[in-house]
């Protein structure tokens, strides 16, 4: 199926909350009506095959509905709670962008210059000058280590091992493309923004996290976690199904992911994030529009439109635009999307059975489509 910015069918809404796709803004935004049967029969039947739980939770002046199904833990009856934590994934790479971005608007650094200036020595000679704009919108060509972290075989073998900041890029390929001439979407980038925000400010990613955005917001559910392999507070557990039964996911140490995918949330919390994100409370207007401009690029090795911004994801079908980002860990798919105009905003958690699946479940298409359509 061909993807555009300017035309996608509502059939891909599910692959950019669960997965990635996207489009641009309009001024009004069109709502269905929320209908609570039918987004309480997106999350029945839990578990099932797929999936071992689910929460949801939709606000906005459209409406809001919050409901949970399926278990929280092997040997309990109860579904996950809506305010439990989880493994947000690449949606830390939302966080990211906006310390990223609130350092451009401070004149610590500039967007177009290259990240060479900033982090001297640590790139090869060889490389051609990377803007500090193209990690954020996957347009630097940075390669990763290629650790495929959601396979079972690589996971259950290494689930607690720790990996130094920037351990996680390889420097010994050559670029996969000049910086800006197309999207490849990855942790690569979003791993080096972290260097940066460190080099730049002389504090750790996770202080700089905490101090800008955590703390300001009161995001009492969000943590960074480090190396703390454990989820602290109330939290479904993640699974992954086996040939001898379910094994529990949950604990794992996130350096791996580290500045792209290891903070740890609440439906609450990512909603609040939103809400003072696009009402301009984290970043002035210049670098706010960031967040909504998609590069006029393809996606590297095909003939489709790029469709990641600086930190989110561009979706429309009709009238409607929904800006996402998904993440998704061992035993966690989860997304966060919302209408610039905040009329309408979703986050979810579903607790996948199957790591690494390049499918979204059936029960994130289903909480999505209740949802938006």
């Amino acid at each position: 199926m061909t993807i555009t910015r300017r035309a996608a069918g509502i059939a891909l809404a599910a692959a950019v909350l669960a997965g990635s796709i996207a489009s641009p803004a309009t001024a009004a935004t069109a709502l269905p009506a929320l209908d609570p049967a039918r987004l309480t029969a997106a999350i029945a039947g839990l578990p099932d095959a797929q999936v071992s739980g689910a929460l949801v939770q939709i606000r906005g002046s459209g409406g809001s509905w919050s409901g949970s199904s399926g278990i929280s833990e092997l040997g309990s009856t109860a579904p996950p709670r809506l305010d439990g934590r989880f493994r947000i994934g690449s949606m830390t790479k939302t966080f990211t962008a906006v310390v990223t971005l609130q350092l451009a608007a401070e004149r610590r650094l500039n967007l177009d210059q290259p990240v060479q200036r900033y982090l001297p020595g640590l790139l090869p000679a060889s490389y051609a000058p990377i803007p500090v704009r193209s990690l954020l919108n996957f347009t630097s060509g940075i390669n990763g280590a290629g650790i495929d972290s959601k396979n079972p075989d690589w996971f259950f073998p290494n689930r607690y091992q720790h990996f130094e900041p920037g351990s996680q890029l390889d420097f010994t390929k050559p670029l996969a493309f000049d910086p800006g001439k197309a999207q490849r979407y990855g942790n690569a980038d979003y791993i080096l923004a972290g260097l940066l925000i460190e080099k730049v400010t002389g504090n750790s990613w996770a202080s700089e996290i905490n101090r800008r955005i955590i703390r300001p917001l009161h995001l009492t559910g969000t943590s960074v976690p480090g190396d703390d392999p454990r989820i602290h507070g109330p939290h479904a557990h993640g699974y992954e199904a086996t040939d001898t039964g379910w094994v529990d996911v949950t604990e794992a140490n996130p350096s791996l992911q580290w500045s792209a995918a290891s903070i740890i949330s609440t439906a609450d919390d990512l909603d609040r994030f939103l809400v003072a994100l696009f009402r301009g409370r984290l970043l002035p207007p210049r670098q706010l529009e960031e967040m909504f401009t998609v590069p006029d690029v393809d996606i590297y090795g095909t003939d489709k439109d790029a469709v990641y911004s600086a930190g989110l994801t561009e979706f429309q079908s009709g009238t409607q635009t929904i800006w996402v980002k998904s993440g998704d860990r061992p035993g966690y798919n989860n997304a966060m999307g919302a209408t610039r105009d905040l009329s309408r905003r979703l986050v979810y958690s579903v607790n996948t059975l199957h790591m690494g699946g390049t499918e979204s479940p059936k029960a994130a298409e289903r909480i999505v489509m209740a949802a938006l359509t």
